[in-house]
C-alpha cells in the first residue's frame, strides 16, 4: 500500500479557505521569529476523497477485539459492549467542563461517588481515588500513599519487595516512588517463596506489591501466610489489580489483608485499551491510608442533597493529574457494572478461568506448560520444545498471523528456569468455547507445521501487509522520520 505522501499531486487539494480572512495578517510581525521554521514543509497535496479512502484502507489493516479472540496475556483484552460506549457519549458527559459550577455537574460527580461504593464493595476496601490515568500511573499513587503513610509516622522505609512473578511495571513503579527494589523469587509452582520472603521482610521495607492471580496466571496458596508475614513486622500489603478478572465475586482484596488495592478499570471492567490509552488505574486504601489519598475526592452533603469535590487534607500526597481523571472510563465502567450486578460480575470470572484452564487442557501436549496446574484467567504455555526444530516461540506467533488471529503475549514473564519461552493466553470471558476451538486447533497445526514443515514457521508471516521483518535492521536503522521512509523507499526501487 502507498504512503499518502505518494498520492501527492502538485496542485490538487480538498478545501478552499476564503482569502479575505488573512488579509491583514503580517506573518512576519504577528508571530516571533523563533516559532517560523524556515525549512519549506513537504505537505501532501491530495483531494478529500483521496484523503478517505486512503485511511478506510489503513484502518481495515489493524486488528482489534471486534474483529476477532485477542488472547494477550496479562492484558485482559475482552470485548467492550456498545452501551457502555452510548453512556460515556452522552452530551452531558462529554460536555460537561472541569471548571464548570459544581451544580452543573452533579451527574457526573454522582456517577463517580457511586462508582467508588461500588468499587469498594467488590474489592473490600474503603475508600478509591479516581484521579490515576493508566495502570502504572496507579501503581505510583499506591506507592506514594504507602511512602507518605510511613513519613507521617516518623519511620525511615526504604525497600520494596516485589515478586519475580508480579505484573512488569511494579518494580519500575516503586522505583519511580524512591524506594529499593527487592526481587522475591518463586517456588518451582510459580507461587512466591516464603522463606525468601520472611528472610527480606524487615522493619526497613515498606511492603510488598503482589499480583493474585501472579503473572503466571497462578493463584497464591500462601496468602495467609503472607499477609502475616508483612503486617508482623508493620509492613503494608500492596494488590497489583491488574488481573482481577479472576477473582470478581471470588474474592475480596480487603477481606484477606490488602492495605492498598489497584485496580485497571480499562481490563477488567471492560473499556477496550491499547494504543497508549485510555486507562484508569484507580487505587482503593482501607480506612487508615484514607487521609494520604490524592485530593480532591468525591463526597457527598446528605443535608443538602448535593455532590462535591473535597480537599482530602493535609496528609495528602496532593493532586497526581489535573481534574477527574479519564473521565470516559469511570463511565463505561460504572455502566458494566450496573448492566451486570453481583451475580454476573461472578459469572464473568468463572467463565474466563473456564476458558483458560479448558485452553490449557486442550493444548498442554503440545505446549508444554510452564507449570502444569489449575490457572486462573489466564494459563502460560511455552514453545520450547520446538527448538529442535530451530522454532522459537515468536515464530509461533507470527506463524498465526497467517491464520488471521492476534498472537497470544510472548516471552513475558521470562524467568528461568520454568517459563522459558513463553506463551501466556488469556482467553477472557467474552469468547466463545468456538471461537476458543478454532484457536486451539490452529495452534494444534502450527505445532505439526513445526515438526514437519519448520521453513513455513521461519519464514511467516506471509499473508498479512508486511511479511517478516528483519528485527536487527529495525533497531539499527529505524525509520522514524518521513524523509527516513523516503530513502528507504529509494533504496527498494
Amino acid at each position: 500500500m502507498k504512503l499518502i505522501f505518494e498520492k501527492s499531486i502538485p496542485g490538487r487539494d480538498g478545501f478552499s479557505l476564503p482569502s479575505d480572512l488573512f488579509e491583514e495578517i503580517e506573518i512576519d510581525k504577528d508571530i516571533p521569529e523563533d516559532f517560523l521554521d524556515k525549512n519549506k514543509k513537504n505537505l501532501v497535496e491530495v483531494s478529500e476523497v483521496d484523503v478517505i479512502r486512503h485511511f478506510t484502507k489503513l484502518s481495515k489493516l489493524n486488528y482489534g477485539v471486534d474483529d476477532g479472540l485477542y488472547p494477550l496475556g496479562s492484558c485482559t483484552m475482552k470485548y467492550n459492549p456498545r452501551i457502555n460506549e452510548k453512556m460515556a457519549s452522552l452530551g452531558q458527559f462529554t460536555h460537561a467542563h472541569p471548571l464548570a459550577s459544581i451544580k452543573m455537574i452533579q451527574g457526573s460527580l454522582e456517577v463517580m461517588y457511586q462508582l467508588n461504593l461500588l468499587l469498594c464493595e467488590i474489592t473490600g476496601m474503603d475508600q478509591y481515588t479516581m484521579a490515576p490515568a493508566s495502570g502504572a500511573h496507579g501503581e505510583l499513587t499506591g506507592n506514594l500513599i504507602m511512602r507518605q503513610y510511613f513519613v507521617d509516622h516518623g519511620e525511615k522505609r526504604t525497600k520494596m519487595l516485589i515478586p519475580d512473578s508480579a505484573h512488569g511495571t511494579n518494580p519500575a513503579s516503586a522505583a519511580m516512588a524512591g524506594f529499593e527494589v527487592i526481587e522475591i523469587k518463586s517456588t518451582s509452582n510459580g507461587t512466591v517463596d516464603l522463606d525468601a520472603l520472611q528472610n527480606a521482610m524487615d522493619e526497613h521495607t515498606v511492603g510488598l506489591m503482589l499480583t493474585n492471580p501472579n503473572t503466571v496466571g497462578l493463584y497464591d496458596g500462601g496468602i495467609e501466610s503472607i499477609e502475616r508475614i508483612i503486617h508482623q513486622k508493620g509492613g503494608l500489603l500492596y494488590y497489583d489489580g491488574a488481573n482481577l478478572n479472576a477473582s470478581l465475586g471470588i474474592m475480596r482484596p480487603g477481606d484477606v489483608g490488602f492495605d492498598v488495592v489497584h485496580l485497571n478499570l480499562h481490563k477488567t471492567f471492560s473499556t477496550p485499551h491499547g494504543g497508549g490509552g485510555p486507562g484508569a488505574g484507580v487505587i482503593g486504601v482501607k480506612e487508615r491510608l484514607i487521609p494520604y489519598l490524592p485530593t480532591p475526592i468525591i463526597d457527598y452533603n446528605a443535608n443538602e442533597k448535593y455532590f462535591y469535590l473535597k480537599d482530602n487534607g493535609e496528609k495528602s500526597i496532593g493532586m497526581v493529574r489535573s481534574f477527574w481523571g479519564n473521565f470516559a472510563v469511570l463511565v463505561k465502567t460504572y455502566a458494566w457494572i450496573l448492566s451486570l450486578g453481583p451475580e454476573y460480575l461472578y459469572q464473568a470470572s468463572k467463565t474466563s478461568i473456564i476458558n483458560a484452564n479448558y485452553v490449557l487442557k486442550k493444548l498442554k501436549k503440545y505446549y508444554k506448560p510452564a507449570y502444569d496446574q489449575y490457572c486462573g484467567h489466564e494459563c502460560t504455555l511455552t514453545g520450547r520444545e520446538y527448538k529442535k526444530y530451530n522454532i522459537k516461540t515468536l515464530h509461533i506467533a507470527k506463524r498465526l498471523m497467517d491464520y488471521g488471529i492476534h498472537p497470544p503475549t510472548i516471552y513475558f514473564p521470562h524467568f528461568e528456569p520454568y517459563a522459558e519461552e513463553t506463551i501466556m493466553i488469556e482467553p477472557p470471558e467474552s469468547e466463545s468455547k468456538e471461537n476458543l476451538d478454532e484457536f486451539i486447533n490452529v495452534m494444534i497445526q502450527i505445532s505439526q507445521e513445526a515438526e514437519s514443515n519448520p521453513e513455513i514457521l521461519l519464514s511467516a508471516p506471509h499473508n498479512t501487509p508486511i511479511g517478516k521483518t528483519d528485527d536487527v535492521l529495525a533497531v539499527t536503522k529505524p525509520i522514524l522520520t518521513y524523509d527516513d521512509e523516503l530513502r528507504s523507499i529509494e533504496q527498494e526501487k
